[in-house]
């Protein structure tokens, strides 16, 4: 059995796992999003855990609809950084189109997951990675009051 290893305070825990750019893989994403969320110390109805498990269903849900390359999988990394007080959320798909924040009217059925992203997230973008595609990230603050440290946000 293995044993568990402490960790110092602003330590950055990580997930990291590759989906199937599918329905279903975007479904598990979520799911397993959820599932570390609670390991970490944020369970089920929290705010952090409903945003973050959110943020991911919207980004693993594009990376499946408009990231799909037949036979590329999509890649999901959470990083809890408790020293800046945010995780981080990653989503890595192989297809070079750039996702865009869309202003849908009402009567739309979709166009909405970016605009979520948006109101979830302390800031967000999306970067080159290495090989094809790129990655949509956004951070999340671990607690209320808790603003993120560094750059202005992105893609607001």
């Amino acid at each position: 059995m293995p044993v568990p290893q402490t960790q110092t305070p602003g330590a950055v825990r990580a997930f990291a796992q590759r989906f199937s750019a599918t329905r279903r893989g975007a479904r598990l994403a979520r799911l397993l999003a959820a599932h570390q969320l609670t390991a970490w110390g944020h369970p089920h109805g929290t705010v952090v855990h409903d945003a973050v498990v959110l943020v991911v269903a919207e980004l693993a849900a594009n990376a499946a609809l408009h990231g799909c390359v037949p036979g590329r999988d999509f890649a999901l990394r959470l990083a809890r950084d408790d020293g800046r007080g945010v995780l981080l959320v990653e989503v890595s798909d192989t297809h070079p189109t750039l996702p865009v924040r869309a202003a849908p009217t009402a009567d739309e059925d979709h166009g909405r997951g970016l605009v979520l992203v948006d109101a979830l997230a302390a800031r967000w973008g999306v970067r080159d990675r290495v090989g094809p595609g790129k990655t949509v990230w956004a951070e999340c603050v671990l607690s209320p009051g808790t603003r993120s440290v560094g750059l202005p946000p992105v893609g607001r």
